[in-house]
């Protein structure tokens, strides 16, 4: 079976997504507040990081001009983590949304939203795919900063074979 590009892509991002919710999988609260970086984070605040500066903006409000998503933007490390397993729920549902809504986008098109310049600095993607990259990219990444953290608060280790 021959799999496009941007199907290869969503899918990715899917395993990325599932990567970070395995790092925080069976973890309690106390678990996920320990903060576990010189910086100050946690993997709950990581979490809504992830959720509102990744998934809800690159995804909800740039890829798809959601008007709910635009209107819901927030600096995701400045949000309330005070209950980490509602912020772990709260991840795993704008996960599920996120791809609907990315099954959805023709990555030949070009992002439906972008912030003002004033707020976000940086050229505008061409594409929804650079959008999706930029995504995937952010993704990978905080799976790293997230099973090192899991290492680091109960010694679990994620190993990958592909």
């Amino acid at each position: 079976m021959t799999r496009g590009p941007d199907e290869l892509l969503r899918r990715q991002i899917t395993a990325a997504q599932e990567h970070i919710l395995a790092a925080v999988s069976g973890l309690d609260a106390p678990a996920l507040a320990t903060i576990v970086a010189p910086s100050g984070w946690s993997m709950a605040s990581m979490l809504a990081h992830l959720t509102y500066d990744d998934e809800i903006f690159w995804v909800g409000a740039v890829l798809a001009g959601d008007p709910a998503a635009i209107s819901s933007l927030c600096d995701g490390w400045s949000t309330d983590v005070s209950a980490p397993l509602e912020v772990v729920q709260r991840y795993r549902m704008v996960v599920l949304d996120s791809r609907r809504l990315l099954a959805q986008i023709d990555l030949d098109q070009p992002p439906a939203w972008w912030p003002p310049e004033e707020i976000f600095p940086m050229p505008a993607y061409e594409s929804g795919r650079q959008v999706a990259f930029h995504l995937l990219v952010e993704l990978l990444t905080h799976a790293g900063h997230l099973d090192m953290a899991r290492e680091r608060i109960d010694g679990h280790q994620h190993l990958a074979f592909e």
